[in-house]
């Protein structure tokens, strides 16, 4: 990212007081974007090295989104001693913005993908070119080949194999210089060593007219680690997919009164408590407020989970992210863009990243011993063949085939191999998984936690009783519907086909619509408005013409038809399952009897949600979320796993592990049996690894083996992983 790197070089001479943010309770805090770290072992590095700074309180790195958050105790905050800092470790830094961020991971990936594509086009190339001199030597013993086209192919090889390799390989070259410069290692050090190496002493076999050269080993080498690199960036692309959507919803556009009464349009976050802002209807709130005069209803279902739009009166609390669905209102601004519910779940949604992010594969933990073990044998190789005579070409060499046959390919793709597969077969069921790791965490889910509205439900309200209802009075009170947006009406209306709209409807807001039918006053709305009575717990309209008794319109949420099956499998496989909805206690306990859901909970916000999901993780529960609105965000962040439906708003999508196309929740129920088998692929695929390293490294060591078959051997470890992986696929046709 040398965007990243040179924005932090240009800022650490210029004021950064403010990108620092001053907290009530008198810590500072200042947000980092950091570039470069892709292991836990770089996070550990990170936050004890920021960690040590004078007064520093606390230091989390997400590796997901990149954002380093520092908290200073007291007042006292030194941004530019952090920056400084991470850069010393080997990374690059720079204030957080998100904007730079965004635009600099994109052009990390083109780039990767730029050296991945050419890498492979090198790969196919230059192995063309020295397969005949192979073929030669292995079945004419190198009779049928003159020196003089042999020495032809090697300058070929040279030619091609020399820039394509060390452009394509930038990416660990670039990482390991950094690393090096703070005075550490990482994995890309001796990938880079082994590569120069490679292409050093072919070079030098080709100029003294040698017989041997490795520019194959090189280059394929470079391609079979950018296949991981760039894999590992699409997955830390989707991750941050959730957080950069409620940066959108944050960075919206507000309507404010000047001071002369006039309407103005600034972005939200210029917005500050006690101004006043104008919602029309079909608007979203983008911060916290009060409604001044008035009232209106209001959309809270990407909020609470509320089925039914509220009636909104003066004096009362609207939350960011609220859509006005009645009259157009004024508000009174309560709190700024980073103070909103919107902030508080983005917040949440990093928080259960981070946690996330720490979660330490074996992979990781291999991968740590990695750099001081292979460097020194290949140190210790390259001595033994030196000091014995061997010469300085065939000692390095060896060494050279030492840092390739140990390189972890077989070992990198012991869990990407099983996930690829795997994620494939679920697509064909209808699950997109999003994240890198969703399928090892699924697999040790022990308690399941669904929201109700749009999850268990479809989250449309229908009319129910429709046939009972005499043909004339649906009619009269659709074209009355057909007037308004408000879901009941929509539902209504659906119910009674398309038609005629009524004219001069008026709509009262929290009451209802009225308009004149055929000479009649009539109504459409609440019970008391139409002059009923009721006791209904759930959702309903009344319906009034003239003076004829008011007529009752209910409705239900439609349950999903397997929602009943996919809970009774899972509790099968021994998987507890609870219900948490921001819907009313009577709809919650309709659908829970339904369903068969023994335990469940109504009326429960975003906050305490993302408490209880806390409190069961504190407990050892390894918890799956399925959720569907803004107020599962934060739940679903901090779950285990996460699943939303293919219907669910865009930010829960985005921060949901998995997501469920078309109407069917017993895929679920099938993720749960592939990532448990996964699990066991992977296993077995870490076993093979470690033999493969246990058989091999004595081979190269020996000098039994040349780079080429060094690398061969590397990449026949990898095929034996991937094959063993194909075993999913294998389940899926029988």
């Amino acid at each position: 990212m040398d965007s990243l790197t040179s924005f932090a070089e240009a800022g650490a001479t210029s004021d950064l007081s403010r990108f620092i943010r001053r907290k009530e309770n008198g810590t500072a805090e200042f947000e980092a974007a950091v570039s470069g770290a892709r292991c836990a072992n770089c996070i550990a590095k990170i936050e004890s090295g920021v960690g040590a700074l004078d007064n520093v309180e606390n230091a989390r790195l997400n590796l997901s989104t990149g954002k380093l958050v520092v908290a200073w105790r007291g007042s006292k905050a030194n941004p530019t001693a952090v920056l400084d800092r991470v850069r010393a470790l080997g990374y690059a830094a720079q204030p957080f913005d998100a904007g730079a961020v965004i635009t600099a991971d994109r052009s990390e990936g083109k780039f990767l993908l730029r050296c991945l594509a050419l890498a492979g086009f090198g790969s196919v190339f230059v192995v063309g070119l020295t397969d005949g001199i192979w073929y030669d030597r292995l079945w004419y013993g190198g009779s049928d080949m003159s020196a003089e086209t042999r020495n032809i192919f090697f300058w070929l090889a040279a030619a091609v194999a020399i820039p394509i390799t060390l452009y394509a390989s930038l990416p660990f070259f670039r990482s390991a210089l950094r690393v090096l410069k703070g005075g550490h290692t990482n994995m890309d050090v001796p990938i880079s060593a082994a590569i120069l190496l490679s292409l050093g002493l072919s070079l030098f076999q080709t100029i003294q007219h040698g017989a041997y050269i490795y520019f194959d080993a090189a280059v394929m080498l470079a391609f079979l680690l950018l296949i991981g690199r760039y894999l590992d960036y699409l997955l830390r692309e989707r991750a941050r997919g959730a957080a950069q959507h409620l940066i959108a919803l944050q960075s919206a556009l507000a309507r404010r009164f000047r001071e002369d009464g006039n309407l103005e349009t600034i972005a939200a976050r210029e917005l500050v408590p006690g101004d006043r802002i104008m919602l029309a209807s079909g608007e979203r709130a983008p911060v916290n407020g009060m409604l001044e005069n008035g009232q209106t209803e209001a959309d809270i279902s990407l909020v609470t989970g509320e089925t039914t739009p509220i009636v909104v009166k003066s004096g009362a609390v609207l939350h960011a992210g609220s859509i006005i669905v009645g009259n157009p209102v004024s508000l009174r601004v309560t709190a700024r863009v980073e103070d909103s519910l919107v902030a508080d779940l983005a917040r949440l949604l990093e928080a259960g990243q981070q946690s996330r992010s720490r979660y330490v594969r074996l992979a990781d933990r291999a991968a740590r011993a990695y750099v001081p073990f292979v460097t020194s044998m290949a140190l210790l190789v390259f001595a033994v063949w030196w000091l014995s005579g061997a010469g300085i070409a065939n000692s390095i060499t060896n060494a050279i085939t030492v840092l390739i046959i140990t390189c972890p390919c077989a070992l990198g793709l012991a869990v990407p191999a099983v996930q690829i597969v795997a994620t494939g077969r679920l697509f064909e069921r209808g699950v997109l998984v999003k994240s890198g790791d969703t399928l090892e965490r699924l697999a040790e889910i022990d308690k399941a936690i669904f929201d109700k509205t749009g999850t268990l439900t479809f989250g449309e309200p229908e009319l129910l009783g429709a046939a009972g209802i005499a043909p004339a009075v649906l009619e009269q009170a659709a074209q009355l519907a057909r007037a308004s947006r408000h879901p009941l009406a929509r539902a209504l209306a659906k119910a009674a086909g398309p038609g005629p709209v009524a004219s001069d409807v008026f709509e009262t807001a929290g009451c209802g619509l009225e308009a004149n039918l055929n000479g009649r006053p009539t109504r459409l709305g609440h019970a008391a408005w139409c002059g009923a009575i009721s006791g209904a717990q759930g959702s309903e309209l009344w319906f009034r013409s003239g003076d004829a008794a008011p007529v009752q319109f209910r409705f239900r949420d439609r349950v999903r038809p397997d929602t009943a099956a996919m809970l009774s499998a899972l509790e099968q496989r021994g998987i507890s399952v609870e219900m948490l909805t921001g819907d009313r206690e009577a709809p919650a306990a309709e659908l829970a009897a339904q369903a068969g859901i023994v335990s469940w909970r109504s009326g429960v916000d975003p906050k305490r949600k993302a408490a209880h999901m806390e409190a069961l993780r504190k407990r050892g529960y390894h918890v799956l979320m399925v959720g569907d609105g803004l107020n599962d965000t934060g739940a679903l962040a901090l779950a285990h796993v996460s699943i939303a439906p293919g219907t669910a708003a865009d930010v829960s999508q985005l921060a949901a592990d998995m997501v469920l196309r078309g109407d069917s929740l017993m895929p679920i129920v099938e993720a749960v049996d592939v990532a448990r088998k996964a699990h066991r692929l992977v296993l077995q695929n870490f076993a093979f690894a470690a033999v493969y390293n246990v058989a091999a490294i004595p081979l190269a060591m020996l000098g039994l083996v040349t780079p080429l078959i060094a690398a061969a051997l590397m990449a026949g470890s990898s095929l034996i992983v991937t094959l063993n992986a194909l075993r999913l696929a294998i389940g899926r046709r029988a």
